[in-house]
């Protein structure tokens, strides 16, 4: 089975993929190593599959994956935050995801890629042409099982998404995306953040959230005139009632 890269691939925008890596020590130094997709792999395994990667970094900005390309690549996130996005009918925009460092991107054993991958700020991949992940993982049986159980996780966030689309009201979605990116954008094993940098423009919030910028700048002032968050920085959030952000997230 060829599982060797084309060294004359590019990523999108004609920048050229790195050599494979050839430092063992890297996922031993990986911040993402225990809940990855690689996470479940013995260390031979994981040195197997390290092998076959690249160490990628993308600007904030930059595409990685384009909507209805041929899916060639996969990877995990290292380090960074990237939108998912599709076209609408009339060509605009719409974001219908956020990954974050350990969630995986790409579609294995797929033809052709769902959605635009963009990066929100500078990021950090390893990544894989698909034909040699896909390959890897058709003889890695637990590694196949750990995609199936990321498939299922994505599948049940979905489903909250369509809850909160479909019946929290403006200041309940607003509570929901701030709750939701505090534990997102912590670290492994540490608690949900008290004060971060949002990836997301104001704009790019209510494309998620199905709302007007206006509406969010409003919801986001009002939040912050009860004491429950603070605005300190044209992008940054500090939580300063949790407990009341959380009711604040329930539909009635």
């Amino acid at each position: 089975m060829n599982m060797h890269f084309d060294l004359a691939q590019t990523l999108p925008g004609g920048m050229p993929v790195p050599a494979p890596c050839s430092d063992a020590s890297f996922c031993q130094r990986c911040e993402v190593r225990d809940r990855a997709i690689c996470a479940t792999l013995e260390e031979d395994e994981r040195g197997a599959l390290n092998r076959l990667g690249r160490r990628v970094t993308i600007a904030a900005g930059q595409t990685v994956m384009w909507e209805g390309d041929d899916a060639t690549i996969v990877a995990n996130v290292i380090d960074g935050t990237l939108k998912l996005s599709a076209s609408t009918g009339d060509g605009r925009e719409q974001i219908v995801g956020v990954v974050y460092p350990s969630d995986f991107i790409g579609r294995p054993f797929g033809r052709s890629t769902p959605h635009s991958v963009t990066a929100l700020t500078d990021a950090r991949l390893c990544l894989f042409t698909r034909g040699a992940f896909d390959g890897f993982a058709r003889e890695h049986p637990e590694l196949e099982h750990r995609l199936l159980q990321r498939t299922l996780d994505d599948l049940d966030r979905a489903r909250s998404w369509m809850l909160l689309l479909g019946r929290k009201n403006a200041r309940e979605k607003i509570a929901t995306f701030l709750l939701d990116m505090s534990r997102r954008l912590a670290r492994e094993g540490q608690p949900p953040l008290d004060r971060f940098d949002l990836p997301l423009s104001r704009q790019q919030i209510a494309d998620v959230l199905g709302l007007t910028i206006e509406t969010v700048s409003r919801q986001l002032t009002d939040l912050k005139r009860i004491g429950i968050i603070a605005l300190p920085g044209r992008r940054m959030v500090e939580i300063r009632d949790r407990a009341a952000l959380l009711d604040c997230s329930e539909a009635a």
